[in-house]
């Protein structure tokens, strides 16, 4: 745990436990430099505590990158709980865990992520205001949508030479919350949707209202496509996954994307353009950010837009230097935490 804690830079863990009601709870704050944590809270099923301690970490770490060059005043933090095999009173879990942040006396404001939902964060706020997604301040899905949607026309641009979408066949893994509204607007602008999820019920809602064609799980990454939009948990490119993509690019909402960053490389070798995962991803953190912070939607909307130059930024200085557009964000995102 220190080993990893130390190759990431992570500067404190959090582990809580409530018995009354099955909280296991980890909270990562990764940077605080350029302001308080500012993270989500997944609500997910580990295999092991030692799995869900590294997922925090590491989300934690990218959190941190992905404010850095979002521009925001925010450090990088993330929560993990680990999903009990049953739950009694998942309100009174979520309002322990609104206690254990309430202990941190504000270096870590919480959000909305995999597996929590917008009634979590207002159980939380019953206790903390170190919170945002609640009902009052809006769920960030279709923002964190919209800059995605705006970074794939950026790197449609930068690897096919156009942005425009019409016609362009874009593979959607995953139809959550952000990734369905990612598919209404590619859907809108003209793109041909090619989409998959676990979900059964949410494939048959987008072939019949977005008119996409359904691709089995295990299919879709060797499916012939323009675009690969990874919209689900991370993890999803490795070194073997990779061999099998048949894209010119990937671009898309999850975070993690990269097993390993020498996957980037791989990526480059082979040609496919990737747009950085968080700074594609950056629409919801700019949202809840700005939002928690008082700010008018049109301030927010006007910075969801410049998610496309940063990534143009990326992709110019990759293609000058001849490396890898991760390897590149990376450096710039250090420049700013650690100048």
């Amino acid at each position: 745990m220190f080993a990893l804690m130390q190759s990431t830079r992570l500067e404190s863990l959090h582990l809580s436990v409530d018995p009354v009601t099955g909280l296991k709870a980890v909270i990562a704050i990764h940077n605080s430099r350029l302001g308080p944590a500012l993270g989500g809270c997944r609500y997910l099923a580990y295999p092991n505590d030692e799995s869900a301690v590294e997922d925090a970490i590491r989300l934690a770490q990218g959190m941190s990158y992905k404010a850095a060059l979002a521009g925001l005043e925010q450090g990088g933090g993330v929560a993990v709980i680990v999903r009990p095999a049953h739950v009694e009173n998942r309100a009174a879990l979520f309002e322990a865990f609104g206690r254990c942040i309430q202990q941190l006396d504000g270096r870590y404001i919480t959000a909305i992520d995999s597996g929590t939902s917008v009634a979590d964060m207002d159980c939380i706020a019953q206790q903390t205001q170190h919170v945002t997604s609640t009902t009052s301040a809006g769920d960030p899905a279709p923002h964190a949508a919209m800059g995605v949607f705006t970074g794939i026309r950026a790197t449609a641009m930068a690897r096919l030479g156009s942005d425009n979408l019409e016609g362009l066949r874009v593979a959607i893994q995953g139809l959550g919350n952000v990734g369905y509204a990612l598919a209404e607007q590619l859907h809108a602008a003209g793109a041909e949707l090619l989409v998959s999820d676990i979900d059964h019920g949410k494939v048959q809602l987008a072939m019949e209202q977005l008119n996409a064609h359904p691709i089995a799980n295990d299919a879709l990454l060797s499916t012939p496509c323009d675009i690969l939009a990874p919209c689900g948990l991370g993890g999803v490119l490795n070194s073997h996954t990779v061999t099998q993509l048949r894209c010119s690019a990937v671009a898309g909402s999850a975070n993690n994307q990269l097993t390993h960053l020498d996957v980037a490389d791989q990526l480059e070798r082979r040609g496919i353009l990737y747009a950085p995962d968080y700074v594609i991803n950056a629409g919801g953190l700019i949202y809840v950010s700005l939002k928690h912070r008082g700010e008018e939607l049109g301030t927010i909307t006007a910075h969801l837009s410049k998610i496309a130059s940063r990534l143009t930024e990326v992709f110019a200085h990759a293609q000058a230097e001849k490396r890898s557009p991760a390897r590149v964000a990376d450096e710039l995102a250090e420049k700013v935490l650690y100048r």
